[in-house]
């Protein structure tokens, strides 16, 4: 028994497309010629790929977070005061007024 022939580009005993023609391999596909496709380029020495990106950064910045900021802000504040709430309340408890206070009760 022989191993399976890896199907290379040449389209010897490769599948055949819907009209009985060989498509060819990844970026070589039969077919006619494209036209009127045009393009366009820039040399690599005149391009400026960082051009306006310290601006825009500063700005966008800006414009992100003010339009997020009233959907955390809120919760964020609220948390603060209390978890701050509750430190204070947990310190009075362990003090000697609170024992002395609430010393004999089951909270």
């Amino acid at each position: 028994m022989r191993p399976t022939q890896t199907l290379l580009g040449g389209g010897g005993g490769a599948p055949l497309g819907k009209h009985n023609h060989f498509l060819g391999g990844w970026g070589n596909f039969g077919g006619m010629k494209q036209k009127g496709i045009i393009s366009y380029g820039i040399s690599p020495n005149r391009q400026n790929p960082l051009a306006g990106t310290a601006h825009d950064a500063v700005f966008n910045t800006f414009r992100r977070f003010s339009s997020q900021f009233l959907y955390w802000a809120p919760s964020l504040v609220a948390g603060y005061y209390i978890m701050n709430w509750a430190v204070e309340r947990n310190e009075y408890l362990n003090s000697k007024a609170g024992r002395a206070e609430f010393g004999g009760q089951e909270e």
